[in-house]
């Protein structure tokens, strides 16, 4: 009996029903409730909110009957199961709810995740083509679709965004990624987070984010994912950790650790990453939840012996939640009764998983996400839509258009649409899918029809077929060579037609969580489509779909206009017709940089100086400085690049002192111009060189932009502050501040084409 009464007035505290002080926060107020909760909890319950399973069946019917999802079953009616992820549906996610909350002792309910990283059914441009766009409104927006799209599916948590600074186009999660660049990264972390969590994280369309992967998962070695890290802690401080540390300081729900190790300990099991850094200098208070299996993974990489000491090592380092390795609920307890491990290591991490369940609300309403009728509604809406075709086409990227082809003519223009991509209504939707539906992009193709006066006049051929049989969950893709079948009839239709759009790049799942490769280029037929259409028309504008940087030197010599399209999601089709027809003026910059050929990997635009950076002009046959004796050292398309359908002139920069101490600030100043015949977007970046610290600095870092729209001959001067914080770092001893020295400003168009002066911080 006593028993009985202890739990009813736990659930009364639980469920908010007795009055609290009137100058409580609500923080305070879930504090309370959280303790009140836990005083009533076993061990064996508080290591059930640890545990996050996968769904194994539509909840809607009945229970497999094999041994293991029989025990999920039986795990979740008990209370031994935290969090779900991969259940579906609003009628699914419902059953699942009541599983736990009905059945178990304490009627805790449940976390449901997902992989909701670019859309849930409307499908946003991968995060990477997002981050080309600048700006913080088509991230904010797309992740506020996606939010709405998936809390009316049930699902109140997504593990996402994915935040790892990426420098190696090998590596096939460079699509989930901002990029190659701290500061950007940085600026679409926050953008991210607060798209998806809202203002108020019990709002039913909001749900809980999760930032990725701590840390350091996107600098694998040769680009292979899972792969071994090895940096330095400056690499890690000043380049890896600012996005996550923005997404700590913007509220991100949760965190997720890493595949790989750093300095030898597994991500799983650093108390610097998690403990010391999070938990400690950042004060982060959601919690930290493993990638899928990673804490049983630390046996492999030799961290530990076995399951015991993996979940003693994950635990303590402040790894919170146990993601489908079953390690937790098969050590924790033990370690608990044997003392071997401490109960408030176990309770904070309880704690923290208990507070996001109060603060999503679902102690109020366990069903508040399970809602039918808001799903068949939102599920791909018109207004969803509408704004993935506005974030698609400010993701695109103009990187070439000699003698002005583009933007072509809605009418009086015979067109021609080339290239197995351009008619597909699969590849657009991009890798992490979610719940999109097969074939249901609007392609290239389409787009275009859509876009002219007389579709008529646009005629498809498909020419090349770049991939054949299963493309989504194989080990390697297929890829088609040697098949010229299509290629006469594409170069009879390119003959007679005025302009060529060609689409070509990747399939959608050559990128994605394991799907690295060495190779960079166009695959398949593709390159030799192209040479044989240009014997015959010169006039041919690429459409490039792919999901990380390629390397296409070919393309750039011979292709009169490029166009970096990615892979722009459900209104892909439509928002590149925007831009090849003009009614969009392309304003995207280039995140990541572009190598000339694959040997340049990894490649970024903010690396260091080096004791040999360049030959010496006066000795022109010198050898030894730092080259390639086959290739330039720069990229083919550098760090925030991107063309216009106008033109811009930068001039006087200017800067309001050649002196700043650290107390004090000073600006810096740039004319720009659009000296072009149509108005335009332009994103004025600016950059600082640090040239002597107590460790070497970059040769440049982005510090700040600013996106202006200018008229013909209009013309405007932008500003920068620069701020002691502008010039900081984490130094030599890994202290954060400023060194006093010479400093350069320079700001452009993009990372190599800028105006340079310098200036001085003094003591």
């Amino acid at each position: 009996m006593k028993q009985i009464l202890s739990v009813l007035i736990g659930a009364l505290i639980v469920s908010g029903c007795i009055d609290s002080s009137p100058t409580e926060t609500k923080t305070d107020r879930t504090g309370e409730r959280v303790d009140s909760l836990m005083a009533l909890m076993t061990v064996a319950e508080k290591v059930g909110q640890l545990n996050l399973y996968a769904g194994g069946w539509e909840f809607t019917g009945p229970v497999p009957e094999d041994t293991g999802n029989q025990k999920k079953y039986d795990m979740i009616k008990s209370g031994g199961v935290g969090a779900m992820l991969n259940v579906l549906t609003a009628d699914g996610t419902r059953e699942a709810q009541k599983l736990a909350v009905e059945n178990s002792r304490l009627g805790i309910p449940l976390l449901i995740g997902y992989d909701v990283i670019h859309g849930y059914q409307t499908m946003l441009p991968i995060p990477l083509g997002q981050a080309a766009s600048w700006d913080a409104e088509v991230a904010r927006s797309g992740a506020q679709v996606a939010a709405r799209e998936a809390s009316a599916s049930g699902v109140n948590w997504t593990f996402a965004p994915m935040i790892d600074i990426v420098r190696d186009a090998r590596w096939g999660r460079m699509m989930e990624s901002p990029g190659e660049d701290p500061y950007l990264a940085s600026y679409f972390s926050k953008a991210w987070v607060d798209g998806f969590q809202g203002d108020d994280l019990s709002n039913p369309t909001s749900i809980a984010a999760c930032a990725k992967h701590f840390a350091a998962y996107g600098f694998a070695e040769a680009g292979r994912d899972y792969n071994t890290v090895d940096i330095s802690m400056q690499t890690l401080y000043n380049v890896v950790l600012p996005p996550f540390k923005t997404a700590s300081e913007a509220g991100v729900a949760s965190f997720m650790n890493s595949f790989n190790e750093i300095g030898g300990v597994p991500a799983n099991g650093s108390s610097l990453l998690q403990r010391t850094l999070l938990k400690g200098d950042w004060d982060y208070q959601g919690f930290v939840v493993s990638d899928w299996g990673s804490i049983g993974e630390m046996i492999t990489h030799g961290y530990a012996a076995d399951t015991l000491e993996a979940g003693y090592k994950a635990i303590v380092a402040g790894s919170d939640m146990d993601m489908e390795a079953r390690v937790y609920e098969n050590s924790l307890e033990t370690l608990i009764s044997t003392g071997q491990l401490n109960l408030e290591i176990l309770d904070d991490a309880v704690r923290r998983v208990l507070t996001i369940k109060f603060d999503l609300g679902l102690f109020d309403d366990p069903y508040k996400y399970c809602d039918a009728e808001r799903e068949k509604k939102e599920l791909g809406s018109s207004e969803n839509l509408a704004i993935a075709r506005e974030a698609g086409r400010k993701s695109i990227v103009l990187l070439k258009n000699d003698q002005n082809l583009l933007p072509l003519k809605k009418k009086g223009q015979k067109i021609a649409v080339i290239g197995s991509l351009a008619s597909s209504k699969d590849v657009p939707l991009g890798s992490w899918r979610a719940q999109a539906v097969t074939d249901g992009a609007v392609s290239l193709l389409e787009g275009i029809q859509n876009a002219v006066d007389n579709k008529s006049a646009v005629k498809f051929s498909q020419g090349y077929t770049l991939t054949s049989g299963n493309r989504e969950f194989v080990r390697e893709l297929t890829f088609v060579e040697g098949d010229y079948s299509n290629f006469d009839q594409a170069i009879a239709l390119a003959k007679r037609s005025d302009v060529v759009v060609l689409a070509l790049g990747e399939d959608c799942f050559q990128s994605g969580e394991g799907r690295s490769q060495t190779d960079i280029g166009l695959k398949g037929d593709q390159l030799a489509l192209m040479y044989k259409l240009l014997e015959v028309n010169k006039n041919i504008v690429v459409t490039l779909m792919n999901g990380r940087s390629l390397a296409i030197s070919e393309l750039d010599e011979n292709i009169p206009a490029i166009l970096e399209v990615w892979h722009l999601g459900s209104e892909a089709g439509n928002a590149i017709a925007d831009v090849l027809f003009g009614d969009y003026n392309p304003s995207g910059k280039l995140p990541v940089s572009f190598p000339r050929n694959v040997g340049q990997c990894p490649i970024y635009y903010n690396h260091k100086n080096g004791g040999r950076p360049t030959t010496n002009p006066n000795d022109a046959g010198m050898v030894f400085w730092s080259h390639y004796t086959d290739a330039p050292n720069s990229p083919l398309y550098p760090f925030g690049y991107g063309l216009s359908y106008t033109t811009f002139e930068y001039s006087d920069l200017a800067i309001s002192s050649t002196e700043m101490n650290d107390t004090g600030e000073l600006s810096a100043s740039i004319r720009v111009k659009n000296t072009g015949s149509v108005a335009g977007q332009e994103t004025v970046q600016m950059y600082i060189r640090d040239y002597v610290g107590s460790v070497t600095r970059p040769v440049k870092e982005l510090k700040g932009f600013e996106k202006i729209t200018l008229n013909p001959g209009e013309e405007r001067v932008v500003k920068f502050t620069i701020s002691n914080e502008t010039l900081s770092y984490y130094r030599a001893d890994l202290s954060y501040g400023s060194e006093p020295g010479k400093f350069a400003v320079m700001i452009g168009g993009n990372s190599q084409k800028t105006l340079m002066t310098d200036f001085r911080l003094v003591n």
